[in-house]
């Protein structure tokens, strides 16, 4: 029997608010080592090769952790493994703080890139099977902007205490309060994240379906497309974050305390256009159109940036704006992914394509790093806006692939 209305907003809202937390919460540990590299380069006399590893250990373990997570997810449900993934990141924070060399720090990075690899594939499996339709586009939303605000909680919560305490290692046992305090709400509210119960589904599967091996979603070149399409947007993603405000420095002379805002600046255009997409998803039917007029806008504006042609604050602003454009074109990919994936391996597909996210982080950074080495800062806005229309080119793929298939569909009724 449906729910009423107001029970079935309030059921969505729970869902979509604890989801949302659990999503920051993993962003938040993405950067759980790097604000602090200087504090650890000082104490344990390392170097940035060395900090460099451990960022490559974390999207290294969370990469492949999240193609196989898929598969736990649809084999036990969502809901445990995502109580286990906020456990490595309480795990984590807890090496951190008794690290006493880089061991530790590479045992925290580990730990952390674990419990990092189920999130997507958990997530969107109990937004899918959760939140009604209306809603949909608002939680894939939300859960793009939490992961923003994650990952700007994390500088300014460690740095932060780490400055006031006087002691790095009191910073990461309060990051591991943080883990257990989500971790108690979750398990508090857990009715809203429980995926074995799904409270939005139009029709029973039919019990006379053929059951496919389950690795019979690796065949359709729409996985690949939607992997290939997260793999480019994120090489992007890498660009900016790491090396937009040096280059805007170089280029145009500003000093590096004013371009640093670039990066804040992004995200919170990025969050601006995540808001916007959600109510986008419910009233566009071909969303690869959005998806690409909202990431050509973004590469358009990329490359002015990398012009050198106009003040060096207007061209920060421009590089910052571009993050609407990514943004926007969120919740519309979420949606895309959801209708691209077979029945039945919904943690599957959404685990292997976001392993796309984790190997685009891990390749762009040295690749643009080399850039920048190279004398070539505008070459880092121009290869992200090439990245950006090449994942245009994926999501335009499998737009077309869906409506193919749903046009065969209609004729063979």
């Amino acid at each position: 029997m449906p729910l009423p209305d107001a029970s079935a907003k309030r059921q969505d809202a729970a869902t979509i608010g604890l989801i949302g937390l659990a999503h920051g919460t993993s962003h938040f540990h993405h950067l759980l080592l790097a604000p602090l590299f200087p504090v650890f380069m000082r104490e344990f006399g390392l170097n940035y090769a060395e900090m460099g590893l451990l960022v490559s250990v974390f999207f290294v373990i969370s990469g492949v952790g999240q193609a196989l997570a898929g598969f736990v997810v649809d084999r036990i449900g969502a809901r445990p493994v995502l109580f286990a993934a906020l456990a490595c990141f309480v795990s984590a924070a807890l090496a951190a703080a008794s690290a006493h060399g880089y061991g530790g720090l590479m045992l925290a990075s580990a730990l952390a890139g674990l419990g990092n690899a189920p999130f997507h594939p958990a997530d969107f499996t109990i937004l899918n099977k959760r939140v009604s339709m209306a809603r949909l586009g608002h939680a894939f939303s939300i859960h793009g902007i939490s992961g923003n605000l994650g990952w700007a909680a994390a500088p300014v919560f460690l740095i932060g205490i780490h400055h006031a305490s006087g002691s790095w290692r009191v910073a990461y046992l309060c990051a591991a309060l943080v883990g257990l305090t989500v971790i108690t709400l979750l398990a508090l509210n857990r009715e809203a994240i429980d995926d074995h119960h799904q409270a939005h589904a139009p029709h029973a599967p039919s019990q006379h379906a053929p059951v496919e091996h389950p690795m019979a979603f690796l065949k359709l070149p729409s996985v690949w497309l939607c992997f290939s399409f997260f793999f480019f947007s994120t090489a992007a993603l890498s660009a900016i974050q790491g090396f937009a405000s040096p280059a805007l420095s170089k280029l145009y002379g500003l000093p590096i305390s004013a371009t640093a805002f670039v990066v804040t600046g992004y995200m919170i255009c990025g969050a601006v256009g995540m808001v916007l997409g959600g109510f986008l998803v419910a009233r566009v039917e071909r969303l690869e159109r959005t998806i690409g007029v909202a990431m050509v806008l973004a590469a358009a504006l990329l490359t002015l940036g990398g012009l050198g042609v106009m003040p060096g604050v207007a061209a920060a602003v421009v590089v910052s704006l571009a993050g609407f454009g990514t943004g926007l074109a969120g919740p519309s990919r979420d949606m895309l992914i959801k209708r691209a994936a077979p029945p039945g391996a919904t943690g599957r597909v959404y685990g292997t394509v976001y392993s796309g996210l984790d190997l685009g982080f891990a390749l762009a950074a040295p690749i643009f790093g080399s850039l920048m080495d190279h004398g070539s800062p505008s070459s880092v806005f121009y290869g992200a806006a090439i990245t950006l229309i090449m994942g245009v080119m994926s999501a335009g793929m499998v737009g077309q692939g869906i409506a193919t298939r749903q046009l065969r569909q209609a004729l063979a009724r």
